[in-house]
C-alpha cells in the first residue's frame, strides 16, 4: 500500500490540516494535527507509524515550497502512547513531556500502551503485516517539553499545557490567540480512560479543574481532541465538570482499580510475546 493510500487529510483553515490513518478503524485511532506556522510547521501526534507521515506530508504539499523556510518539521506527541507516538521516529524533531522522554527513548511499550489487534487494522500497510509484529520504535526526543514552555511557529505560538491523568506526560498545547486548543487524550468527546497503569485518577480531576478554568475565562473556544471529532468550549466545560463529578465516587474508584489490574496484566503479556 502506498503512503498516499494510507493516509487522508483534510484542510480547515488558517494553515491547519486534519489528518487520519484511513485503514485504523478503531477508538484506538488518533487524531494527527498538522499546523503551519510562518516560520516553523508542527505535527501534533503521529499515529501508528505504519506509513512514513513525511512522505505523505510532502507528496500532498501540505507545507509549500517557501525556499525561506528552512526549519525542519517539529513533531510533538501529546503523549507516549503508541497510537500517538507510534511515527515520532521519522523526524527529525521530536518533542515530548519529560515525563515520557525516558518510555520514548529506551522503546517501552508497556509505558506506551502498544496493543493493537489484526481487526484493527482492516487493510494491511504491506503484505504479511501482522498486529503481533508491531512495536513503538525507540526515538530520542529533541525537545524535552515543560509547562508553560512556548513553541514559537513565527504568526502563532503553542504554550505547553502539563495536563497529567491519563498519563504521566499527558499535554495540552494552547493556542491563545487563536483560543485554540490541541487537547490530545486530556479530553475528548467520549469516555475518558483513567485506568491505565500510568493515570492517576487525582492528577486527572486536578487537569480537568484546569480545562474548566480555561473555559470560565474564555481561553477556549474550538478544542482539537486526541480522537472523534472537534467541539467547543461549553462541550469542554460539559465534559470536563462531569468527569470531575464522577471520578471521585465509590463505584468510579473501585472500576477505576479492577480496570488498572487488568490492564496491566494485559500489557505485560503483550509486551513479553517474542517478535516474528
Amino acid at each position: 500500500m502506498s503512503v498516499t493510500d494510507w493516509y487522508a487529510h483534510k484542510s480547515l483553515g488558517e494553515g491547519l490540516y486534519w489528518i487520519q490513518e484511513k485503514f485504523f478503524e478503531s477508538s484506538n485511532r488518533a487524531n494527527i494535527w498538522l499546523l503551519r506556522g510562518s516560520h516553523q510547521d508542527v505535527v501534533i501526534d503521529t499515529g501508528l507509524g505504519l506509513r512514513s507521515l513525511p512522505d505523505y506530508i510532502n507528496s500532498k504539499g501540505l507545507l509549500g515550497d517557501d525556499p525561506q523556510r528552512k526549519n525542519p518539521l517539529l513533531a510533538i506527541a501529546t503523549h507516549a502512547h503508541f497510537d500517538h507516538s507510534g511515527g515520532l521516529h521519522q523526524f527529525q524533531q521530536v518533542g515530548v513531556h519529560s515525563a515520557e522522554v525516558d518510555a520514548l527513548a529506551n522503546g517501552d511499550n508497556f509505558e506506551t500502551v502498544t496493543w493493537l489487534s489484526d481487526r484493527e487494522i482492516v487493510q494491511a500497510p504491506w503484505p504479511g503485516w501482522r498486529a503481533r509484529q508491531y512495536r513503538v520504535k525507540a526515538v530520542q526526543p529533541t525537545h524535552i517539553l515543560q509547562e508553560g514552555d512556548v513553541i514559537n511557529l513565527g504568526d502563532r505560538q503553542l504554550t505547553v499545557l502539563h495536563m497529567p491523568g491519563h498519563s504521566r506526560g499527558s499535554i495540552c498545547l494552547h493556542d491563545g490567540d487563536n483560543k485554540m486548543l490541541f487537547s490530545g487524550d486530556v479530553v475528548y468527546d467520549g469516555a475518558m480512560i483513567d485506568w491505565l497503569p500510568t493515570s492517576q485518577v487525582s492528577d486527572y480531576i486536578s487537569s480537568c479543574e484546569r480545562l474548566v478554568g480555561l473555559v470560565d475565562s474564555e481561553q477556549v473556544d474550538q478544542v482539537m481532541p486526541g480522537h472523534y471529532h472537534t467541539f467547543g468550549a461549553k462541550q469542554l466545560h460539559r465534559i470536563a465538570s462531569g468527569y470531575i463529578d464522577k471520578a471521585g465516587t465509590c463505584p468510579a474508584r473501585f472500576s477505576t482499580f479492577a480496570w488498572r489490574t487488568l490492564a496491566g496484566l494485559a500489557l505485560r503479556a503483550s509486551n513479553t510475546r517474542g517478535i516474528c
